[in-house]
């Protein structure tokens, strides 16, 4: 298909896989004028950031989104893994209408406000560890990443923090010191923070070290002992390893099982703290509250954002109590914490447990990965399927001997199939992730598979 040629299926069509439509109405090519017009004053005013579709959103509801087109367009992104549960959600809208009208912000670091209380609290209870644990709110992933890492070294008083090639943390200049998972979120931006370093992430499907699991013993885990603390890292300078349980902008790497446990092992021996950065996995995107709970480990540092927000802007770390700052001053913020947020959240953590969300993502994560799986075995650009509960993803490769990356097949799809009526994002560098709200249904996923199905087809024919 040329690119003048806009592949989109009209309302009143049938699909390519013959079956009637169930809720994706196209009215327009995606994007339509109307949405055009957005984009072009978006280019003129707005800083070049990462946009990766040109859907243009006027609202949402559940899984859906309606462009200022009247397109309705199912989403596989939740708004970049923020919509836990889904758009619009009305128990989420009243507890914000709610406190906004009685208070939007009281600076919760300088003065006191009881929500905050007791988010911190039921925070402590979901996030993994027995022990006791304090709360620090911040407004993103990116901030919550910063303040770990100066908890860390403000604790351990040590330089160094190691974490894993591929990894994404932020794009601030201490959590750009951990990120590597795209050259150009560095470049031009050293030198860093200093003090990180970085070895290689336990990728079965792509081993650095040539190795097969369970064979291997994980060699990817071992080797921070066995070569790292050897040459390059001496273990008494690090304060602390950080690593996301499943990574994401990086690929949505699954670690083999066993290798956080190994990992673990080594950072007790050396009493170093592990970060868990669970901005994109937490909040029960994995079937669990937090995906290190797959994993077996306890972390004593948990970063989360995203999803925990409801919508709105808010992250937070919780820790160990003895991690805590003794010296009023060595950390805050103006915003962490906001009430409007903050009532988000605990509206978003009660609907996930009383709609029993995070067996939902478990069930329906299962089929998801078994109708990819069902997809690989017809189209051979599919190398991977991996993933946990609704964090899933596809790896698109040009031989699957050879695994060469297929990039330009990848983005063909990623444009088909937002063409076709649904929202999906890239992540690592040739793969599409896979992540609806938590709410989401069988059908809509069925739904999905049909439009990616005619997506591969659709890229497939325009080779």
């Amino acid at each position: 298909m040329s690119e003048s040629t806009p592949s989109f299926v009209p309302s009143a069509a049938v699909p390519p896989s013959g079956k009637p439509k169930r809720g994706v109405v196209l009215k327009t090519p995606v994007p339509g004028p109307k949405a055009l017009k957005v984009i072009a004053r978006d280019a003129r005013f707005l800083m070049t950031s990462t946009k990766t579709s040109p859907v243009v959103a006027e609202s949402g509801d559940g899984v859906w989104i309606t462009d200022v087109d009247g397109n309705r367009l199912l989403d596989f992104a939740s708004g970049v893994a923020v919509q836990a549960v889904g758009y619009s959600h009305p128990e989420v809208v009243r507890a914000i209408r709610e406190q906004a009208g009685k208070l939007t912000h009281f600076a919760g670091t300088d003065f006191y406000y009881e929500n905050q209380t007791l988010l911190a609290e039921k925070l402590g209870q979901i996030t993994p560890g027995t022990y006791e644990k304090k709360v620090f709110f911040t407004n993103s992933g990116t901030e919550s990443a910063e303040a770990a890492l100066k908890m860390a070294r403000w604790n351990r008083q040590k330089p160094i923090v190691v974490g894993l090639l591929g990894a994404f943390h932020g794009r601030s200049m201490g959590a750009l010191t951990m990120t590597t998972s795209k050259p150009v979120q560095r470049a031009r931006f050293g030198a860093y923070v200093g003090g990180g370093h970085h070895i290689p992430a336990p990728s079965c499907y792509r081993c650095p070290y040539k190795l097969e699991y369970p064979s291997c013993d994980l060699y990817c885990a071992k080797i921070l002992k066995e070569l790292y603390f050897q040459t390059s890292i001496p273990p008494e300078d690090v304060a602390a390893f950080i690593a996301e349980p499943v990574m994401g902008e990086g690929g949505y790497i699954v670690p083999p099982k066993g290798w956080h446990a190994a990992l673990k092992t080594i950072l007790d021996e050396y009493k170093i703290l592990l970060i868990d950065d669970e901005v994109q996995a937490g909040m029960g995107r994995t079937g669990k509250w937090f995906a290190i709970e797959h994993h077996g480990v306890t972390a004593d540092i948990t970063t989360m954002a995203k999803a925990l927000g409801g919508g709105l802007p808010l992250g937070a770390i919780a820790f160990r109590k003895e991690l805590d700052f003794t010296t009023q001053g060595a950390h805050s913020n103006t915003f962490g914490g906001n009430l409007a947020a903050v009532a988000a959240a605990m509206a978003t953590i009660q609907v996930i447990e009383k709609e029993h969300l995070l067996d939902n993502a478990r069930d329906q994560g299962t089929y998801l990965l078994a109708r990819l799986r069902e997809l690989q075995s017809k189209f051979e650009e599919i190398g991977d399927v991996r993933g946990i509960g609704l964090m899933t993803a596809t790896e698109f490769v040009s031989d699957r001997k050879t695994k060469e990356p297929a990039v330009a097949f990848r983005d063909r799809v990623l444009k088909e199939a937002y063409q076709h009526g649904l929202i999906l994002l890239p992540c690592g560098k040739s793969s599409l992730r896979y992540i609806p709200p938590l709410i989401v249904r069988r059908e809509e996923i069925d739904e999905a598979m049909e439009i990616l199905e005619a997506a591969l087809r659709a890229a497939r024919t325009a080779a």
